[in-house]
């Protein structure tokens, strides 16, 4: 059962708690933001719907430029092509029949593409497409230093890459040069010394599938935390972020592109909660808790409020301690977290309210939440 959780026109009070907010004025800064940089690096940015989860903001990232989305998993891009987004890359490796002709049906109504490194997926995946008349672009994943999924740079690459070339009903597109692990690093000098490794293994690749005489149409990855980096690079050419658009606690305290603070881009993802209990001036208590957002990248910090802070979460509640001095929390209060993890908070709630100077401007279906297959 989805509660819809305030009226378009409510001021922020009004709303039912806990919430997830999206504050318009900075979201919109943030979505120019990056367009800009890939306007200005003459790169393709095509956003991960990963962390929103949500059609309408996937379409609005279209409208400012973006080239499309990608997401991880074949419910995320059916939300998606659902929502009208005609250009989507699952940026994983799809494996079993069942969500191979899932994703195969969508190719009839979008350009859809998705990653392979093993020849077995290759295989799987051009009999889907056959089966349904349809074409799926397909990018080989190389291994750049994040250990998971990913094919060995070089040679091994290339081989898979004629082997989609010459697979019915599959099109070979690109490579998928993602490094996950470089994104939350401390300093922008760790970042770019993982990327550079990372630039190595692509021109490898980019100079094995030269020799093997195909063309390389795409060079995907970058993430919010080296963006940047790749996009400065020469040699990607789409880049993957996702996070900019909310920004959390973690992107705070790793610093920026450029230095030791976030400066391109602004919190905008919120969850919104109420005081529900004062059991002591020093002590609050609100009705968010590990049902509202994600920990696993520490506790949300209090917009705003640099002199109250979270110190623990359980189910249904988040306990608040008041510094000596500060103003006192009371009884029936909001206030606004900024969630440690944006990507899995988001896949907690079902709506987005979006607020602007304090009011409810529109109400956004996660669309996509819980889509795990």
């Amino acid at each position: 059962m989805s509660i819809i959780p305030a009226q378009v026109g409510a001021p922020i009070d009004e709303i039912d708690t806990p919430a997830l907010i999206v504050d318009l004025d900075p979201f919109e800064h943030n979505l120019r933001s990056m367009a800009a940089f890939a306007r200005h690096a003459g790169v393709r940015l095509r956003p991960h719907a990963k962390t929103h989860k949500c059609p309408t903001i996937a379409l609005r990232q279209i409208a400012a430029g973006a080239v499309g989305q990608c997401c991880q998993k074949v419910g995320e891009a059916e939300a998606l092509v659902r929502g009208g987004v005609r250009d989507v890359l699952v940026s994983n490796e799809v494996v079993g029949m069942p969500k191979l002709r899932r994703l195969a049906a969508l190719a009839a109504q979008a350009s859809i593409g998705v990653c392979f490194d093993a020849a077995e997926q290759v295989e799987a995946a051009s009999r889907a497409a056959t089966e349904l008349g349809v074409t799926l672009g397909g990018l080989v994943e190389i291994e750049v230093g994040m250990q998971r999924c990913g094919v060995a740079p070089g040679a091994p690459a290339s081989e898979l890459a004629l082997r989609i070339a010459a697979a019915p009903g599959l099109a070979f597109r690109g490579i998928q040069a993602y490094h996950g692990s470089a994104q939350h690093l401390h300093g922008v000098e760790a970042r770019a010394r993982a990327i550079a490794g990372a630039a190595e293994a692509v021109r490898e690749t980019l100079a094995a599938i030269a020799r093997a005489g195909l063309p390389c149409e795409i060079v995907a990855g970058a993430g919010t935390g080296t963006f940047r980096i790749e996009g400065e690079s020469g040699l990607w050419n789409e880049l993957q972020a996702g996070s900019y658009v909310f920004m959390d606690t973690e992107y705070a305290r790793i610093g920026g592109s450029t230095g030791d603070r976030y400066t391109e881009f602004q919190h905008s993802l919120f969850v919104l909660a109420t005081v529900m209990s004062v059991p002591a001036r020093e002590r609050a208590i609100v009705d968010a808790g590990l049902k509202s957002y994600s920990t696993e990248k520490g506790l949300p910090w209090i917009h705003g409020r640099v002199d109250v802070e979270v110190t623990g979460a359980s189910d249904e509640h988040g306990n608040l301690r008041v510094a000596p001095r500060a103003a006192p929390l009371h009884l029936g209060e909001k206030v606004l977290l900024i969630p440690g993890h944006c990507d899995p908070t988001v896949n907690l709630h079902d709506w987005f309210v979006a607020v602007r100077n304090g009011r409810v401007e529109a109400l956004w279906p996660i669309t996509a939440r819980g889509a795990s297959s």
